[in-house]
C-alpha cells in the first residue's frame, strides 16, 4: 500500500478557510466639531475608530456607511484623507454606501472609497459651497438698540450680522467660496477620474440627484446596499464588524451656568442641523 493511500484513510480533520472580515464604519450626521448634545463628524473623534477598523484581524475590506448632508469642508477633507492614507498603507479596499444622503461634505467622505454605491433613491452630489446666515440691522433700529463694536483691523468685523452688508465683504466671501469649491472639484476629479461621464458644468453646479441619476453621471459605481454588495463581492460567509466610538462620561454637570449655555448652543445647533437635512427633503 502506498503512502497516499495510507494518508487518505487517516481521520485528518479538514480546516476551513477563515471567513473574510469587513469592518463597517458609520459616518452619520453633520460634519464638524461635536456640540454638547450631538456628535459631529470630526477627525478628532473619528481617528481612533478609523484606525481600529484598519487594524482588525483577517481584514478583507472597510465599508463606510455614509449618511450626511455635509458641513465643514476641512473636517470632510481630514477624515477622507485619514481613511485614504490607511487604505493605501495597508492595501485594503474601501467601499462607501450612501444611505439617505451623501451630499456636499457627505459626498466628499464617500470619495475616500475605491467604489461608491447608493440606493436608487439616495440623495447624492451637491458639489458646491454654501454660506448662510441672517442680518439684523433694521431690527436693531426698530428696537432702539445701538450696536457698539470696536476693532483693531479694518476687516475684523467683516460680515457682522448686526451691521449693513458691504459689497467688499461679500466679494471676499465669494472668493473664499470659489477657492473651497475648486478644492472640492479637484477631489472629485482625482477620485472619480474617467468614471465621470457628465460635463463639469452640470456636475459641479451644486445640484444633487437620486442614486440612480448619480450612477448615470458617474458619481457612483452602482446601486445596492452594504450587505448585498459585499456578499456578492466576498461571498455569503463574509463577516461584518461594526466599529464605533467609545462613549465617555457625560461632559458637563446639570444645573450649572455652563450647562445652561450648553443647552442654548445645542438648541441652535439642532435647528441648524435640521435645516441642513431639510434641504434634501429628509
Amino acid at each position: 500500500m502506498d503512502m497516499d493511500s495510507v494518508l487518505s484513510r487517516l481521520p485528518i480533520k479538514r480546516f476551513r478557510e477563515p471567513a473574510p472580515v469587513v469592518a463597517v464604519v458609520r459616518l452619520a450626521g453633520i460634519i464638524g466639531q461635536a456640540g454638547p448634545l450631538r456628535r459631529g463628524l470630526a477627525l478628532a473623534t473619528l481617528a481612533p475608530v478609523i484606525e481600529r477598523a484598519f487594524r482588525m484581524r483577517r481584514l478583507t475590506a472597510v465599508a463606510l456607511a455614509v449618511n450626511s448632508p455635509g458641513g465643514s469642508p476641512v473636517q470632510a477633507a481630514l477624515i477622507a484623507g485619514r481613511i485614504r492614507a490607511l487604505a493605501d498603507e495597508k492595501g485594503i479596499p474601501v467601499f462607501a454606501f450612501a444611505e439617505d444622503v451623501a451630499a456636499s461634505g457627505g459626498y466628499w467622505l464617500a470619495l475616500a472609497a475605491d467604489e461608491v454605491f447608493a440606493d436608487a433613491s439616495s440623495i447624492v452630489g451637491s458639489i458646491g459651497v454654501v454660506t448662510g446666515g441672517f442680518g439684523f440691522p433694521e431690527l436693531l433700529k426698530r428696537a432702539g438698540i445701538e450696536r457698539r463694536l470696536h476693532t483693531a483691523g479694518e476687516n475684523k468685523a467683516m460680515l457682522d450680522p448686526f451691521l449693513e452688508e458691504k459689497p467688499g465683504d461679500v466679494e471676499h466671501l465669494e472668493a473664499l467660496q470659489r477657492e473651497i469649491h475648486e478644492t472640492f472639484k479637484e477631489q472629485v476629479r482625482q477620485r472619480r477620474g474617467d468614471r465621470l461621464v457628465a460635463p463639469e458644468e452640470e456636475l459641479f453646479s451644486g445640484a444633487f440627484w437620486t442614486g440612480r441619476r448619480a450612477l448615470e453621471l458617474g458619481l457612483i459605481d452602482g446601486i445596492g446596499d452594504l450587505r448585498q454588495v459585499l456578499r456578492e463581492r466576498f461571498g455569503d460567509t463574509v463577516r461584518f464588524r461594526p466599529v464605533g466610538m467609545r462613549r465617555g462620561w457625560w461632559p458637563w454637570r446639570s444645573g450649572s451656568a455652563a450647562a445652561h449655555a450648553d443647552w442654548a448652543s445645542a438648541l441652535v445647533a439642532a435647528i441648524e442641523e435640521r435645516l441642513m437635512w431639510n434641504r434634501f427633503g429628509v
